[in-house]
């Protein structure tokens, strides 16, 4: 990963005192903290905070600034930033320093984001404001032949979790925390085993309660709100609520009329096929579709389709064959 421009994140010149440094980063830790934004912003937020606050710490520390003005982006000799476990990325005193003692790190947090970042740093228990995670939203897209066959489906999501080392706090000690950068969540992929409605329906939204954003500071996580879509496959297409399938016919049920199983959206039903059914006529069974939302269900259509069985007896070869010789005499004749 390259190092990034230190000066640029900041907005300073490279000979900036250390007061045009910490204004610089008040300013914009007050505008990119992520609890101060929400939605697909918070995670935009979140990288730009950190790379705000790996900035400031490199240049209000005099000796890190001076190996980073004089190696540049080979300053650590071409290690990625990345804080030490347990690493003083910004101490109490530290950050006295560069916003002023009269408050000190606890009032500025508190000023800026609310008393949720009170905190006690003579060794009392830290007050705890619990919020509840924010809701996410999803797509989730199921062929129509896997969500009619029901059971489970299984997917992969990426969720905030709350900080492991910090406690979802954002601080260890006196230290923001090495492993969130101070947001008090992490990310990480779940694995969810969804069981799919027996009544599913196109664009049915699920809430998934905890599956959502992390709480603030060990809150709650919300709520993951899935939207189901249905898309074709082979075996079946939807309009609406509507539900087309081919159904395989054999030439000679088409022709004296045959019962054949079908699988609607709502079970199998015995279909009835007409004398003389000629290939493509659609067949409608009412109310046999997806649920319409409403209460209510749209219908089923079969479309006919000829094809031959694939273990004909002899008997039957021989038949076909005698029908393909008359025809062709009947042809040649015309």
């Amino acid at each position: 990963m390259k190092i990034p421009n230190y000066y640029e994140t900041l907005g300073v010149t490279r000979d900036a005192d250390a007061k045009a440094i910490k204004k610089a980063y008040r300013k914009l830790a007050l505008e990119w903290h992520p609890d101060r934004h929400k939605g697909a912003d918070k995670e935009a937020a979140e990288t730009r905070f950190k790379e705000i606050s790996e900035a400031y710490e490199v240049l209000s520390d005099a000796e890190k600034r001076e190996l980073y003005d004089r190696y540049g982006e080979n300053w650590k000799h071409g290690a990625d930033f990345t804080p030490p476990q347990g690493a003083e990325t910004m101490g109490r005193d530290e950050f006295e320093r560069a916003f002023g003692s009269g408050g000190g790190f606890s009032d500025f947090f508190t000023s800026m984001f609310g008393s949720r970042f009170q905190r006690d740093f003579a060794g009392r228990k830290h007050e705890r404001h619990r919020q509840h995670g924010a809701d996410v939203r999803a797509e989730l897209h199921l062929p129509i032949s896997a969500a009619l066959a029901g059971g489970s489906s299984s997917f992969e999501i990426p969720v905030r979790a709350p900080c492991a080392t910090c406690g979802a706090v954002g601080f260890v000690d006196s230290h923001v925390c090495p492993t969130c950068a101070g947001v008090g969540s992490t990310r990480r992929v779940r694995h969810v085993d969804l069981r799919i409605p027996a009544d599913i329906r196109d664009g049915q939204t699920l809430r998934l309660r905890g599956l959502g954003e992390a709480g603030s500071l060990g809150g709650e996580a919300g709520s993951l709100l899935l939207t189901l879509r249905l898309d074709d496959d082979a075996n079946y297409r939807r309009e609406g609520s509507d539900l087309e399938a081919d159904v395989d016919v054999a030439p000679w049920d088409a022709f004296v009329g045959a019962r054949v199983d079908v699988r609607t959206a709502r079970g199998t039903v015995s279909l009835t096929i007409p004398k003389r059914t000629a290939a493509g006529t659609r067949l409608r069974l009412r109310g046999q579709g997806l649920a319409d939302g409403s209460g209510g269900h749209g219908d089923f259509f079969a479309k006919v389709r000829f094809a031959l069985p694939t273990n004909l007896s002899a008997a039957q070869v021989s038949l076909l064959e005698e029908l393909a010789a008359v025809s062709k005499r009947e042809r040649g004749s015309a």
